[in-house]
């Protein structure tokens, strides 16, 4: 490493501050492989700036529900050597647009049904609007039936499913 570019690196402290994290969450990002430094003879953490950007990157990811693993695959597809391009970032946010168009449909029929319904099947509120003969929605499967979207199951999901006996998963789950 040339010593220009030593003095571009921060301090744990610099990136904590820099980007809004708290130091020990940037130990646990380090620790499950999100983000790297290297070691100074005294033993003390640099960062690369591109850090930053890695970190805003996790942030970002986590605030809209993308589990840590999935957070931790996409990044290790970056290059290790040089600060990722736009293109590099198209790439990984392309990757979980199917994801985030589902969770915008979940939130958007959660916000237009919450105040009459929470989609649950129940029938226990007096003002509820739907019509459930039977609890049929407690035979589609648990949850709030009305406000599930189904995604892809795995065969063994489809198994699961067919396989319980009647009665369970209605109402709310």
């Amino acid at each position: 490493m040339r010593v220009s570019d030593k003095a571009h690196e921060l301090t744990i402290g610099q990136l904590a501050e820099r980007s809004g994290v708290a130091v020990s969450a940037l130990r646990f990002y380090e620790a499950k492989g999100l983000i790297s430094s290297r070691r100074t003879s005294g033993n003390q953490r640099r960062y690369s700036r591109d850090t930053l950007r890695r970190v805003a990157f996790i942030r970002v990811s986590q605030r809209v529900g993308i589990p840590l693993s999935a957070i931790q695959e996409a990044l290790s597809n970056l290059p290790d050597g040089r600060t990722p391009t736009r293109r590099d970032w198209k790439r990984l946010s392309e990757r979980w647009r199917a994801e985030l168009d589902y969770r915008i449909e979940q939130l958007v029929r959660l916000r237009d049904t919450l105040t009459d319904c929470i989609g649950c099947g129940c029938l226990s509120l007096g003002a509820c609007k739907l019509a459930n003969p039977g609890d049929r929605l407690g035979r589609e499967g648990a949850g709030p039936r009305n406000l599930m979207l189904e995604r892809p199951r795995t065969a063994a999901a489809r198994r699961g499913a067919a396989e319980a006996p009647d009665g369970e998963g209605s109402c709310c789950g």
